[in-house]
């Protein structure tokens, strides 16, 4: 029997080829734009033969006859017993133009072929989505009752179906899948499409809560999802029963769910919190569309919008169909399936498929150079406090990963042990002697860099003063906090606002703040260092607010305690479990990869949701530390540090936070 495919390298048509090959006496037919024998390599590999069986004919959709020259329409003779009509355009997002192009003159151009070459059957895949957007059940011998036709997918696809009904003269079938999903056995997909919109999102909640959480979502219209080997099976069933012409298939779900019952079914699937409160989406049809139409029509509420959207990886129109309303009534085909064994798994059965297959294969971030070479190589990256501890380290991890480094630091001697470290490793850095705490060396230095090395990409702002006094100590030492001020807060904001005008002017820069753990946890005894630091994360929230459409962005690390010469006087931190440089920097530069707003451990997360929600309870434990662990010997001037087995037991307990 031979076939004639177009459409078939695509998502259903090839696993359909597959399908048909399986017949012995097959001999198909396949159009392509082009025979590229790599191309069709892989599909020989999927198919398990060569193109004697599956033969290559160049053409193109758009053209009249679909572009088969002569001498290959007479290759096909009248031989040629079922032709099936798979290629078309099935994105959403597609413009209307293309969309008329490929599925409507598509549609009328393969008609014409299909009798051009005397083949007995046209098969036609269609769509749910030629019935629009219909209020109610819309039946297999429903066609001229589709409504709401406005949006092109559906339009096209309504009108692509009529060609077929009016202007096709020899036999014809037509199918209307569901949203097609991957194969219920395997999971198996080719792109994101339909719930799949929603993935990233269930990915996104399963990282911030525990699965047990409940959540709120969202409520709507059934929606219709089919697996494609279902599909597959019921097409090539239908096409070679007999007196089934003239007729339309829909490849539906009997039973389909609610929009908030499916992203249920995913997120069990997923492991992600279930949504227990859903908000029915139809409340939104109570505004009235003219002032939907007004305040989306105005620019800010449009940007926030498309903001919020990317934000959770969602295309622009999705929300548009969550209130679909029509379902599909699919007695013929049940009737055509009736001792097939064909029929539509239930969904719980295969979702977790299908979600293992789309992280494993289709999430977006793993088509994203995650590697801090991509981010940074033959970029400016600056370091400040570069010297020791965590900027050492972090200049050290860049320089390997190819950027072009700047380490600043006031000490010539401990910058040249930087510069010697890095030469070792056989990568370079730059090294610049200034003192962040005087405004002047910083307009100067930052010039420096910016005439010899160019823009600056990323600017990490390290460098630090720590001063660990209670305050009840420092009534006499209020220059203390100026000075702690003056290098965390006015050096860090002077050297961002000296780079800022090169980063906004070439719209891309990162700035990443190295704060603390203390900002969240209000630790006693660091009033001038939290201070200083809370100051800066204040800064760089409202700097970001500012910068958003500037393409620059701004990160605050709430750091943990780190074993760096900054806490040496302090040796009540000996017994404290902390972070190596090298771990802080890990951190830093994971950030500079993924480029989050925030980063912060979870007991800094947990001390700051205590202070919000309790604030009074967060400042007696806080309090009950203070009183437990007294200043340093340094801070006292007495040289006595010691260390109780209560103290221990807390160091142990809540690693990092500063006592």
């Amino acid at each position: 029997m031979q076939y004639f495919i177009t459409g078939g390298t695509g998502f259903i048509g090839k696993r359909l080829i597959a399908r048909l090959l399986e017949r012995e006496d097959s001999r198909i037919f396949l159009l392509v734009r082009s025979a590229d024998p790599e191309r069709l390599a892989a599909l020989y590999e999927l198919w398990g033969c060569d193109k004697t069986r599956v033969t290559p004919v160049v053409g193109d959709l758009t053209q009249e006859l679909l572009g088969v020259s002569a001498a290959d329409r007479r290759k096909l003779g009248k031989r040629t017993t079922h032709c099936f009509h798979l290629a078309a355009i099935y994105d959403l997002a597609a413009d209307a133009e293309s969309q008329i192009r490929v599925n409507v003159e598509g549609t009328r151009n393969a008609v014409r072929f299909a009798e051009a070459i005397g083949a007995k059957h046209f098969h036609h895949v269609s769509s749910i989505a030629a019935a629009g957007m219909f209020e109610g059940v819309f039946r297999e011998d429903m066609f001229d009752e589709a409504e709401g036709l406005d949006h092109p997918y559906f339009k096209t696809k309504h009108d692509s179906e009529g060609i077929v009904r009016t202007e096709c003269r020899i036999p014809f079938r037509i199918y209307r899948p569901g949203i097609v999903v991957g194969d219920s056995r395997t999971g198996e997909m080719d792109k994101i499409d339909g719930p799949y919109y929603f993935f990233k999102l269930l990915q996104k909640l399963r990282r911030l809560l525990p699965p047990w959480m409940p959540a709120i979502g969202l409520e709507g219209g059934r929606i219709n999802l089919v697996p494609v080997d279902y599909v597959v099976a019921a097409i090539d069933h239908i096409a070679h029963r007999k007196g089934e012409d003239g007729k339309c298939f829909q490849l539906v779900d009997p039973s389909p769910r609610r929009v908030g019952d499916v992203l249920n079914i995913f997120a069990r699937a997923g492991h992600a919190p279930q949504m227990s409160l859903r908000v029915n989406a139809a409340l939104l049809g109570f505004i009235p569309v003219y002032l939907r139409k007004m305040v989306m029509g105005v620019a800010p509420m449009r940007r926030l919008r498309s903001a919020i959207m990317k934000d959770l990886g969602l295309p622009q129109d999705v929300l548009r169909f969550v209130n679909y309303p029509t379902r599909f009534d699919d007695r013929e085909t049940r009737r055509a399936l009736k001792g097939s064994s064909i029929s539509v798994p239930k969904l719980e059965d295969y979702a977790w498929r299908l979600w293992d297959y789309w992280e494993r294969h289709l999430d977006p971030d793993l088509f994203i150079d995650r590697s801090l070479r991509g981010q940074v190589e033959g970029k400016v990256v600056v370091v400040t406090g570069g010297s020791s501890g965590i900027g050492r380290a972090v200049a050290l991890k860049l320089a390997e990963a190819g950027a072009s480094v700047a380490v600043v630091a006031r000490g010539r001697e401990h910058l040249d042990e930087t510069v010697r470290e890095s030469e070792a490793l056989g990568h370079p850095v730059h090294a610049y002697e200034a003192d962040l705490s005087d405004m002047g060396q910083v307009d100067a230095v930052a010039q420096r860099i910016l005439a010899e090395l160019g823009p600056v990409s990323v600017l990490v702002n390290n460098a630090g003063r720590s001063i660990r006094r209670a305050i009840e100590n420092s009534y006499e030492r209020f220059h203390d906090y100026e000075r702690t001020m003056q290098l965390n807060y006015f050096g860090a904001v002077r050297l961002s606002m000296c780079l800022l005008p090169a980063m906004s002017a070439q719209k891309q820069g990162h700035i990443l703040n190295i704060s603390s753990i203390g900002v969240l946890t209000n630790a006693p005894r660091f009033s001038a260092y939290v201070a200083s630091k809370a100051a800066l994360d204040a800064w760089a929230r409202c700097a970001a607010s500012e910068y958003a459409d500037r393409g620059v962005l701004f990160t605050t690390i709430n750091m943990p305690l780190v074993r760096t010469p900054m806490i040496a006087p302090t040796k009540l931190y000996e017994q404290v479990p902390t972070l190596s440089p090298e771990e802080a920097a890990d951190m830093v530069c994971d950030a500079i990869v993924h480029k989050p707003v925030r980063v912060a451990t979870r007991l800094g997360v947990f001390g700051e949701v205590v202070h919000a929600l309790m604030p009074r309870v967060s400042q007696v434990i806080m309090n009950t530390s203070f009183r437990l662990f007294d200043d340093s010997s340094a801070a006292k001037g007495d040289g006595k540090d010691g260390s109780s087995k209560e103290q221990a037991a807390i160091q142990q307990w809540m690693r990092g936070i500063y006592f």
